[in-house]
């Protein structure tokens, strides 16, 4: 089924792709998201930021830029481009990059595989006048970032819609062909059977992890892809197909994106986690920073509902269930608390160390001072001797097993 869609050719046929960036300076280019859409109603900032809660919408558009372009190359077009700033405690300049194109002629998932560098694929496109090191110079490194990142390879999201022809994933008196799945699959994975045969059991589960959009079309959201698919033949100009490719690049598109930054930032923790014991000083501080971190994680990219809109909901849930976000979560959360715990036993034993060398330290002298203040005593040596007899008995009983764990209870454990 996916060799059939190597050679066809849809009625639309786009993808965006989304990489990671570093940015070298904020771009000069007009803000907020690339405005698909007509003229008097684009899917401008306002427009989607109705989509989301306030949180996501602020972390979606809040540092975002976008550029109209035009550039031809081989069968792709590039229609424009975006940079969405991801800003970790950490890593302030990271950012995600996003290159949307109009597919031409036969061939999208020949171009998506090329994209994924699959073997015996065609020449990466991404080369030439369409190099995301040209495209974002003098804005953004277009390396491949070394500290940990939600992207490990550019992360596709296809879209697709048949012509009368392509009665394998067209409805049949309101059923879907199995090979519908197949195809899309096929386009979220960005491989053809040979490249890596999927089991009868794997293409049940697609049928159970898609996402139904409407009758008319679904998607169907992977670890390296996404895809977008028509159940019905795409009659052209006019056709609500247009308006699904517009939702598609903006709202869709966006839900995953927004995935991307809680995976990026949920990365960030963990690698503060794991070198929270790599300095034996200022436990307390870091622990107490990262608290503060995970906090601010929760409150800003870990509400309940993050969208109001169904679709866009169900994709990034899509998106946080194939990349394990809600257990990823929980494990930091977890290893906090012990970090936590660990830090509170280690003060709360300092403390008990700190009333136990007082009260070793002033027992033997009040009751010195008490028993001259009893006798009417005002003598200088007496005083002196009385002081010295305290002395001699601190002395005595930090030798004793209970002055000896005072004193280890104070040693133990790294400076704050």
């Amino acid at each position: 089924m996916s060799d059939e869609l190597l050679t066809a050719t849809g009625v639309r046929q786009a993808v965006s792709v989304v990489l990671p960036l570093v940015l070298e300076a904020e771009p000069d280019w007009p803000r907020g998201p690339l405005p698909f859409g007509p003229e008097g109603a684009p899917w401008d900032a306002e427009r989607r930021g109705g989509y989301f809660a306030p949180g996501p919408a602020r972390a979606l558009y809040g540092g975002r830029w976008h550029r109209s372009v035009s550039v031809t190359e081989g069968p792709l077009t590039l229609v424009g481009l975006e940079v969405l700033r991801v800003a970790t405690p950490k890593e302030p300049r990271r950012a995600l990059g996003v290159l949307h194109f109009d597919v031409r002629g036969p061939g999208l998932l020949a171009v998506l595989r090329a994209i994924g560098r699959r073997p015996r694929a065609l020449p990466d496109p991404l080369t030439g006048a369409l190099d995301p090191a040209v495209l974002f110079a003098g804005v953004a490194d277009t390396a491949p970032p070394r500290a940990p990142f939600a992207l490990a390879r550019p992360y596709t999201v296809a879209f697709l819609t048949p012509g009368e022809r392509h009665t394998a994933v067209l409805r049949a008196e309101g059923r879907l062909p199995a090979a519908a799945d197949g195809w899309l699959h096929a386009l979220a994975a960005r491989a053809t059977e040979r490249d890596n045969p999927p089991t009868p059991e794997r293409l049940e589960r697609v049928a159970a992890e898609a996402v139904r959009i409407s009758a008319d079309w679904s998607a169907l959201v992977g670890r390296h892809g996404a895809a977008f698919l028509g159940h019905r033949s795409d009659s052209g100009d006019g056709d609500f197909y247009a308006f699904a490719l517009e939702l598609a690049r903006t709202v869709h598109l966006d839900a995953l994106l927004f995935g991307m930054v809680q995976r990026d930032h949920l990365d960030a923790l963990g690698d503060e986690l794991s070198t929270l014991f790599a300095d034996s000083t200022g436990l307390a501080r870091r622990v107490s920073a990262l608290e503060r971190h995970i906090t601010v994680f929760r409150s800003t990219y870990w509400r309940r509902h993050q969208t109001v809109h169904g679709p866009a909901d169900g994709l990034l849930r899509a998106f946080q269930t194939q990349h394990r976000l809600p257990e990823l979560f929980a494990d930091v959360l977890a290893e906090a608390a012990d970090y936590g715990r660990i830090v509170q036993t280690r003060d709360n034993q300092q403390i008990a160390g700190a009333l136990g060398v007082l009260t070793i330290l002033g027992l033997p002298l009040g009751t010195a001072l008490s028993v001259l203040q009893v006798l009417g005593d005002d003598d200088v040596g007496h005083l002196l001797i009385a002081l010295g007899a305290a002395c001699a008995a601190t002395a005595a009983a930090l030798t004793t097993r209970y002055g000896r764990l005072v004193l280890a209870s104070l040693r133990s454990g790294p400076r704050p």
